[in-house]
């Protein structure tokens, strides 16, 4: 059951500023990437619309941009 979860689910190791909200960033980065993954594979498949998969993708980047404003990370590189 885990090989299942980590195959759909699979997790990097965090390789930067070991703060808090830096880890909690990186885990909703994750999460932004498998969903739009998701989203870019049910498109593709044609089970949902360009349309659809625009704006679920949309709709996922505002909750990590606002995840981002939240957790006050800057843009520094």
């Amino acid at each position: 059951m885990m090989d299942k979860y980590n195959f759909l689910y699979p997790r990097s190791s965090y390789r930067g500023d070991c703060k808090p909200k830096n880890l909690v960033f990186n885990a909703n980065l994750q999460e932004f990437s498998h969903i739009t993954n998701y989203i870019a594979n049910l498109q593709t498949n044609g089970k949902i619309s360009s349309f659809r998969a625009y704006q679920e993708i949309k709709a996922a980047y505002k909750l990590l941009k606002r995840s981002k404003k939240a957790l006050e990370i800057d843009n520094k590189f």
